[in-house]
């Protein structure tokens, strides 16, 4: 799914009037009654599918402040807030889209613990260790960045003696040592993102 305030042609810090009124004008413009015996009625329809799951999608954003997959997170900051629910939801091109959009000299500790958590969901866990650690060198009283970045140094120096997969190293084949690293990194991320690994996944 498409970024839902885009869907919409709306700023993520738009109000939520703007939103609705938005959804309301797209909705005239493609409702399909607009193209009944018309041959783009089909694309008409797809087109206000999309309408209704993005308006549908940022209603429940705004409502909630726990998402779904079960990452939470007390951002004050609504652009990271939405990255938090795109990751969530597992959306992570749209996620790094979102974070690249930061200039590099505004990107603050939170912005590296939302890196971190990409690149921890996509498998790369040595880079997503050391945006955990930038985050807790940029803000070392949060606790949420410190727990992430205590779990895998705990499951990393507690026996296991594998490397860390990154971005360059995603081939090979798969072995027992493998797998238990996996299921370690996705047990200390979900506890780190508020929920327990049965319930993340």
């Amino acid at each position: 799914m498409r970024d839902p305030y885009e869907v919409l042609g709306v700023s993520i810090n738009a109000t939520d009037e703007e939103v609705k009124n938005a959804y309301r004008a797209l909705a005239r413009k493609y409702h399909p009654d607009n193209y009944a015996d018309n041959p783009l009625s089909d694309l008409a329809g797809e087109k206000m599918k999309e309408i209704n799951d993005a308006y549908d999608a940022i209603v429940n954003m705004r409502k909630g402040g726990k998402s779904s997959g079960g990452y939470s997170g007390g951002s004050q900051n609504p652009a990271y807030a939405h990255i938090r629910t795109l990751i969530s939801n597992n959306m992570l091109d749209e996620a790094q889209r979102k974070l690249d959009e930061f200039p590099t000299n505004s990107r603050d500790a939170e912005w590296y613990f939302l890196s971190g958590s990409v690149l921890y969901k996509r498998g790369w866990y040595s880079n997503a260790y050391s945006s955990f650690a930038t985050a807790v060198n940029m803000d070392p009283n949060n606790y949420e960045y410190k727990q992430a970045l205590n779990n895998m140094q705990r499951h990393q120096n507690g026996g296991y003696s594998g490397p860390y997969r990154t971005g360059s190293n995603m081939g090979g084949s798969c072995n027992s040592c493998d797998f238990c690293s996996s299921l370690i990194c996705a047990d200390c991320c979900c506890e780190c993102m508020g929920g327990d690994l049965i319930s993340c996944c």
